[in-house]
């Protein structure tokens, strides 16, 4: 670092951590990214996100290279205890509305190892390893942040303008900004199984939720020569009670079949909590929470590390306007505004859906039995239960969205293409986007240009107009991670720019 004060330090290496680092170092931010592992963490976590995370990862650059390690899923499939299909909802394996997989399923290391050698292309972050932070203390113009190396011993501090907290359930950041972690009502154990082989099991290449009421189970396969299964576990049960595979083997049989228990190699066997938890409070100053710092989300809808990169997408590029003098330091208030009720709306969303698939015994096992098969005559259900958009962000100084009547407003803008190869991701670069479907005036068109917003009109038949029209609105203002800062009604027909779109506020 060049400086003697740090503008940014990131706690945790993980993808949270490694994805905020790398947006700020795309906005030329100096940042220095702390943590106890030399290098990536060996254990598989988290395997899998959606289109909208995929997003994130295009705009970090990696996508390809995601797509390279990375396994499109398609879809959930309902099973009982006899691997009969009680239902089966389908999704685009393909290129959803942002132009990835609707869901696709990795291995956490892999990607770990894509983000690190990605973020070493950016010489204004860097990535320190083997170092414990053991303390964060704020004054009047920073925060001091006290560092331990793990091998020698060797104590020193370190000067920040911002801290941001991406380390994990157990965060320090967290308790030394005095936030706790409140307890959304939902704790379950579980058995965590991954197994490689190079054998091929033949199953159908989507989610296999196992509907059992002595035990209910997740399939899914994570790669080509990868597959994780999760089972809950009984009460008294442990993973020691699973650690070899002759007393593994029964509960995975139902999908290895005759493979022979010699060409399954376990990689990992744990048991995990399954817990439903937000902290009381992200920020304090110039410290934030971000990932499992602030939030604990069950796997039921796989939003758990996507949720933190949402985190990361949503306040680096603030971060970046305040540093840069582009945006005003209230700016920072809108994060926790805008990310939490998004947070709290997902975790309820898992914790429904996991009592939808485990939960009643045996009372809940004959519901499914009979309803699930019977499902897809519900109208339009399919579509929604696979629909992997997220609700609205919430009304800030940076969603201006009208406090009734819908609204794009918060709304992710489509990474819809544009007809010349390019994706709108592209064309806006991290930058404020102008999307409209009329004629702008020169004066208006000069005024955006010198702001350095993205103009990108739509025609109709045009993906991006038929959005436009759904939601009201004949322009939209979209902020650098993707959201609709502001929409202009379609009643409002005329060539004209957001009066609240400009400096201080935005860009």
């Amino acid at each position: 670092m060049t400086d003697t004060t740090i503008p940014v330090v990131v706690v945790g290496a993980g993808p949270t951590g490694l994805t905020a680092a790398t947006l700020l170092a795309q906005r030329g931010i100096e940042c220095l990214v702390l943590d106890r592992w030399e290098s990536v963490y060996p254990q598989p976590r988290a395997v899998a996100l959606d289109d909208e995370v995929y997003r994130i990862l295009g705009r970090l650059g990696v996508a390809a290279d995601f797509a390279a390690i990375s396994w499109p899923c398609k879809g959930l499939r309902l099973v009982d205890r006899s691997m009969r299909v009680l239902a089966e909802f389908r999704r685009d394996g393909s290129h959803g509305r942002h132009g990835y997989p609707e869901e696709s399923l990795f291995d956490q290391p892999e990607l770990e190892a894509i983000l690190r050698a990605n973020l070493r292309r950016h010489p204004e972050a860097v990535l320190r390893g083997g170092v414990e932070v053991t303390g964060i203390a704020q004054h009047d113009d920073g925060v001091r942040v006290a560092v331990t190396d793990t091998a020698t011993g060797e104590r020193e501090t370190l000067h920040a303008r911002y801290v941001l907290g991406c380390d994990g359930a157990n965060s320090l950041t967290r308790t030394a900004i005095g936030a706790t972690m409140q307890d959304l009502k939902f704790t379950q154990r579980w058995l965590v199984v991954d197994i490689a082989t190079d054998a091929e099991l033949g199953e159908w290449e989507g989610v296999h939720q196992f509907c059992d009421p002595a035990r209910a189970g997740t399939y899914m396969r994570v790669g080509k020569t990868r597959y994780r299964w999760e089972f809950r576990l009984l009460p008294g049960e442990t993973a020691d009670d699973y650690r070899d595979l002759p007393r593994l083997h029964p509960l995975i049989n139902p999908w290895t079949k005759d493979i022979p228990v010699d060409q399954l190699d376990i990689v990992r066997i744990t048991d995990y909590t399954f817990r439903a938890q937000l902290a009381d409070r992200w920020r304090d100053r110039r410290v934030f929470l971000l990932g499992d710092a602030a939030h604990l989300t069950p796997p039921f809808i796989g939003q758990g590390m996507g949720a933190g990169l949402r985190d990361a997408a949503n306040l680096a590029w603030k971060v970046a306007g305040v540093l840069d003098g582009a945006l005003p330091e209230s700016a920072l208030d809108t994060y926790e505004i805008e990310r939490r009720p998004h947070a709290r709306a997902m975790i309820r969303l898992a914790k429904l859906v996991g009592a939808v698939m485990t939960e009643g015994g045996n009372v809940g096992d004959a519901v499914r039995r009979v309803v699930a098969p019977r499902a897809h005559l519900v109208p339009g259900l399919a579509k929604r239960v696979m629909d992997s958009r997220t609700p609205a962000l919430h009304r800030s100084q940076l969603v201006l969205r009208p406090r009734l009547g819908p609204s794009l407003a918060g709304t992710l803008c489509p990474n819809a293409a544009l007809g010349d190869g390019r994706r709108l991701d592209d064309v806006a670069a991290g930058r404020f986007a102008f999307v409209t479907a009329g004629e702008l005036t020169a004066q208006h068109r000069a005024d955006l240009e010198r702001r350095g917003v993205a103009i990108i009109p739509v025609h109709p038949g045009h993906p991006l107009h038929g959005w436009l029209a759904a939601g009201h609105a004949h322009a939209a203002l979209v902020r650098p991670d993707g959201t609709v800062m502001h929409a202009l009604p379609a009643s409002g027909a005329g060539s004209t720019t957001p009066r609240r779109a400009k400096r201080p506020l935005a860009i």
